[in-house]
């Protein structure tokens, strides 16, 4: 069989999906999908925790994404899929497992497009402060709703934008940081290592919160091995991200909390209250740093609501098409899953309503029961593929155009990294709720989906 196969079945109307992504696109999903709005938003309460030890958490949790990278990388090169991991799940250990991974996955998701949504509304609310947050969240999902609703290439345009607009902000961050620690930006004075000389100021539990919160800023990363499945050619766009994840990773996010650490004191209060990125920005003295920064993150989450509704469509798509949910679901017509794109849509706003309505309640109850899904993805990825490269390498060896490093060894040690971030959230009170109510939602999954399975195999 050639590398090049797609495993794009069609839907439950007999229309299959279209392969509209370039390879353009891909490779700045892959780029752009690293920078997250969590990297803008959540890091600063990493670095009142844990100080310049911030670094050590950032590529701790960044060596675990790069396994798990790797690992994905590999499955979905020998078989792509626009159900991803599920897919490999369910090839590897079974169809509850595939149905557990995507439906976690999806709700993921759709949660996560209403959180962006509410974000990128109070920045524009804070621009124009006489307009209601709500009317924005409802743009915002019309708009991206209906991009996705149109032609694949439209979603892999507005990703192309966002991730240039990204990558070249924090690159130009991180230029302008060098620059000013090295002592030749002018009108600014290197602080040296005046900032570092305390690496880990609250011990061990601030480097334990730090890690928490890096681990989950990664989030997000998946989304170009479903969007490989529409592209012209999915096993070399894979293997491009798989490969070129490491130096992203440590550019990115490693990269620019050493420089953040380095320019602004860890306790600063600017760090917490205006974020990470504009405390160093008014640092250097840059005019304008709060603005231009509230830019920056407004695209990051404008990207990831885009980049959220395409994924949980394709992926709802994909468990509909394997008989793991309902038909309506898979329907395609023009090449997309548009009721899977409605639905994810209507999902993503209906948080949204629920914030509104029931902020302490199910809306909690709802952020808590996601709040450690990625770990539950990993851990079916790190499964998967310790059962499916047994299975490649004996079957169909010319299917591994990425292999995993040092296998079957590295895949153990991201087993035990991902039970020891399980570990450090059963020790804090913050994450201990998460752990539980996430657990909860896969229990309940699994059993679900294991009498779905058990159903179908007696038809």
């Amino acid at each position: 069989m050639p590398l090049t196969k797609v495993e794009t079945p069609a839907g439950t109307d007999g229309v299959a999906l279209s392969h509209g992504l370039k390879q353009r696109h891909l490779s700045m999903i892959a780029l752009g999908g690293v920078i997250g709005a969590g990297l803008f938003v959540g890091s600063g309460a990493g670095i009142a925790a844990a100080g310049p030890s911030i670094v050590i958490a950032y590529a701790l949790s960044g060596l675990l994404v790069m396994l798990v990278m790797r690992m994905l990388g590999e499955m979905s090169a020998a078989y792509p899929s626009s159900g991803s991991f599920s897919s490999h799940a369910e090839r590897a250990i079974g169809p509850w497992a595939g149905f557990t991974a995507g439906w976690a996955f999806w709700v993921l998701l759709c949660t996560a497009v209403g959180l962006e949504g509410i974000g990128a509304a109070q920045i524009v609310h804070g621009w124009l402060p006489g307009t209601p947050e709500w009317a924005w969240v409802a743009l915002f999902m019309v708009v991206f709703c209906g991009t996705n609703l149109a032609a694949v290439k439209n979603f892999g345009e507005f990703e192309f934008w966002f991730a240039a607009l990204k990558v070249g902000a924090i690159t130009l961050f991180l230029v302008l940081g060098v620059l000013a620690l090295a002592g030749v930006l002018p009108g600014t004075d290197s602080p040296g290592g005046s900032n570092l000389t305390e690496l880990m100021p609250n011990g061990g539990e601030g480097l334990v919160i730090g890690l928490l919160a890096s681990v989950f800023a990664y989030g997000g990363l998946e989304t170009v091995t479903i969007a490989a499945a529409e592209s012209q050619d999915p096993v070399r766009g894979v293997a491009r991200a798989v490969r070129t994840a490491m130096w992203r990773i440590a550019v990115f996010y490693v990269g620019s909390m050493a420089v953040i650490v380095a320019l602004v004191p860890w306790d600063s209060p600017e760090v917490v209250e205006n974020g990470p990125y504009v405390a160093a920005l008014d640092r250097l003295g840059i005019p304008g740093a709060g603005q231009l920064m509230n830019v920056v993150v407004l695209v990051a989450l404008l990207s990831a609501m885009n980049a959220n509704i395409y994924g949980a469509s394709r992926i709802g798509y994909s468990l509909v098409e394997r008989g793991q949910g309902p038909t309506w679901l898979g329907r395609v017509s023009g090449g997309v899953p548009r009721v899977a794109v409605l639905a994810s849509s209507v999902f993503g706003f209906l948080c949204v309503l629920l914030s509104y309505w029931r902020p302490d309640d199910v809306f909690a109850w709802l952020l808590n029961m996601i709040g450690a899904v990625i770990l539950v993805v990993w851990i079916f990825i790190a499964v998967s593929q310790l059962r499916l490269r047994r299975r490649l390498e004996r079957e169909t060896p010319e299917r591994l155009a990425v292999r995993m490093w040092a296998f079957p060894w590295l895949t153990w040690v991201a087993l035990a990294g991902m039970a020891t971030v399980f570990v450090l959230m059963a020790r804090e009170p913050d994450t201990r709720v998460q752990l539980y109510s996430t657990g909860a939602m896969t229990l309940a999954l699994a059993a679900v989906g294991y009498a779905w399975q058990r159903a179908r195999e007696r038809r």
